[in-house]
């Protein structure tokens, strides 16, 4: 039984609470936002989609003006497309999709068309989505046989009663539901080869074949805001160079990688897979904004800049509220990503002096 001194404090926390909410609200029976309560904090304002490329290192003069180009163009094509649906009046969960769909498609990133090679030469790929307005989610891990699994991931959620689906099941599900076969020479790139050799202590064959190439473009994610005020969240990825096979990260694990409450926030994470898992960390950005009232900026600066290294890590994410408020911390050097607001302004940034750490 608490002591008189800790039940006058959860009385008094109990009171400060229901001040909080409109008449409206307590005629209705809702709780609380959170989010809404608490200043926005620094962030970025008047956000509709965003998107990452992975965390990491992108010291300017590392691009060549072609390869920033392929980036900028990548990320703002994602944008763009997102956006879109978002003006069209569409859901946040289709402009995600969509967004990931197309950087799942680009050979740049650590997706789909880009995935790196586990360490018997194979493509195994994760990835998860999730809805805020009534956090349905869907999943998928160690997928050989779909050219987007952000979409199978979705169909997880909505054509079957599960969460997570992997493997062989996976692949099959995905047949069995109209998802064309795509063979492993589909996802083969010469980038993501040499690295898988030089991972193995094979530099490539041919000298120079690195020469000019940088390392950038990881995992993928979007986070979106509709007009119905409902938030969104995705993630895909083809994991680490060289992993073990059947090695999962928190790309495809709901409330590790992505997660997403319209009463809080939308998030999308990268960084070491392993550590996110064990720090639950897109939902505890989550947690901290509904029960210590944190603004999304302190919440997920918090998770990514103290936790996240403290459990002997690093990483990035990109979150945004329901106001429109971006938060895009990194506890790595930079963080590849890009926005666009709500009037249509898109902003791409790659170097690791583009976006502060927060």
């Amino acid at each position: 039984m608490p002591s008189p001194k800790r039940s006058l404090l959860i009385s008094a926390g109990l009171v400060a609470l229901v001040a909080g909410l409109s008449g409206s609200q307590l005629a209705a029976g809702a709780t609380a936002v959170p989010g809404e309560a608490p200043p926005p904090g620094p962030g970025v304002r008047g956000v509709v989609l965003a998107v990452h490329g992975g965390a990491g290192s992108l010291p300017r003069g590392s691009l060549t003006p072609e390869q920033e180009r392929a980036y900028r163009d990548g990320l703002t094509k994602a944008l763009r497309t997102g956006y879109e649906l978002v003006k069209d009046g569409k859901p946040a969960l289709d402009a995600v999709e969509r967004a990931v769909n197309v950087l799942e498609d680009d050979p740049n990133f650590n997706a789909g068309k880009g995935a790196v090679f586990n360490t018997d030469a194979e493509h195994e790929l994760d990835a998860s989505i999730m809805n805020g307005k009534d956090r349905r989610s869907g999943a998928v891990a160690g997928v050989h046989h779909t050219k987007n699994p952000i979409s199978l991931a979705r169909l997880v959620m909505e054509k079957s009663p599960h969460v997570f689906m992997a493997g062989k099941g996976a692949d099959d599900f995905a047949l069995r539901n109209g998802v064309p076969f795509t063979p492993q020479d589909y996802f083969w790139t010469q980038r993501r080869w040499d690295q898988l050799m030089a991972a193995k202590g094979n530099p490539p064959a041919a000298a120079g074949a690195k020469a000019g190439r940088s390392e950038a473009g990881g995992t993928v994610g979007a986070i979106a805001l509709d007009g119905e005020r409902g938030i969104a969240a995705a993630t895909s990825t083809g994991g680490l160079t060289n992993k073990q096979v059947g090695r999962v990260g928190d790309s495809p694990v709901v409330g590790a990688g992505t997660y997403a409450d319209n009463r809080t926030v939308a998030v999308s994470c990268t960084g070491t897979g392993e550590v996110f898992i064990r720090g639950v960390a897109a939902h505890d950005i989550s947690a901290l904004m509904e029960y210590a009232r944190m603004p999304v900026t302190k919440a997920a600066a918090t998770v990514v800049n103290q936790k996240i290294p403290a459990l002997g890590a690093t990483g990035g994410a990109i979150a945004l509220d329901a106001r429109g408020t971006l938060a895009a911390p990194h506890s790595t050097k930079g963080i590849i990503n890009g926005y666009v607001t709500r009037d249509g302004e898109i902003k791409t940034r790659l170097y690791d002096d583009e976006t502060p750490p927060e």
